[in-house]
């Protein structure tokens, strides 16, 4: 598989206290990648400055080859990495089809003179990102009303509509039920995989971490204490004893 990401020795601080210390992993097209630990791990700090939103201290950030510390947010965003949230973000009193609308107008640069008739525009590309994540029949209902894990799917429609390399997911399944996580999780494996996007996820539902992802990197206190396929970041000791508990010899 090829390179999309490559992170080596990023560090950041705060306060002379060290969030993150000389964290170094990739991902390659098409693959998911859990980024995991205990809270306070590290793992936001590490995907804020991924995207641009914080700026590291120390090393490199590489995009299919191009060094991207020190860009902007909206810049990066602009070379194909996108995020989704904890908590989802969509306009609540816009319907589901105007919310990949304008996504995509913003991602082909047009927001600024075709407001007024934004409505009439990208509508088919718009119906087809929503039926390759099951809300296709949904599309005109406003997003305030929406069930959360619909809204969760949306939130995905959105992010494909920015055409990233890199996808970001923070945490995607919280506050999801058991069986729409399953869902959820599957969907995005299946869209990096035929779309080839590399895919760096953070989680904190281990069923979900080891079900789907394709390797693993466990943060401690700043620092990467392990990394490999599922399997044998379960079987570390250190994983077992900083994080993983019963998990870990289940």
């Amino acid at each position: 598989m090829s390179g999309v990401l490559e992170v080596a020795g990023l560090a950041k601080s705060f306060g002379g206290i060290a969030a993150v210390r000389d964290v170094s992993f990739g991902v390659a097209a098409g693959e998911l990648v859990a980024m995991i630990g205990p809270n306070g791990a590290g793992k936001t700090t590490c995907f804020n400055m991924l995207n641009g939103q914080l700026a590291a201290d120390a090393g490199s950030v590489r995009l299919q080859g191009a060094e991207i510390v020190g860009l902007k947010a909206r810049e990066i965003a602009r070379l194909g990495v996108g995020r989704t949230f904890q908590i989802t973000a969509t306009f609540a009193s816009m319907t589901v089809r105007e919310n990949v609308q304008i996504a995509l107008l913003s991602h082909r640069r047009r927001l600024a003179n075709c407001w007024s008739r934004a409505a009439e525009l990208y509508r088919e590309d718009a119906g087809r990102l929503l039926e390759r994540v099951g809300m296709l029949e949904q599309a005109d209902r406003a997003c305030s009303v929406l069930a959360y894990g619909d809204l969760k799917r949306v939130e995905l429609a959105v992010a494909l509509a920015n055409e990233p390399q890199l996808l970001l997911m923070d945490e995607p399944t919280a506050g999801m039920a058991p069986a729409e996580r399953v869902e959820l999780m599957a969907l995005a494996s299946g869209v990096a995989r035929e779309r080839r996007i590399a895919v760096l996820f953070t989680e904190h539902d281990m069923d979900v971490v080891f079900a789907h992802a394709d390797r693993v990197v466990v943060l401690h206190r700043g620092q990467v204490i392990a990394q490999g396929r599922p399997a044998e970041v379960r079987a570390d000791p250190e994983v077992r004893e900083v994080y993983l508990g019963p998990w870990g010899t289940a």
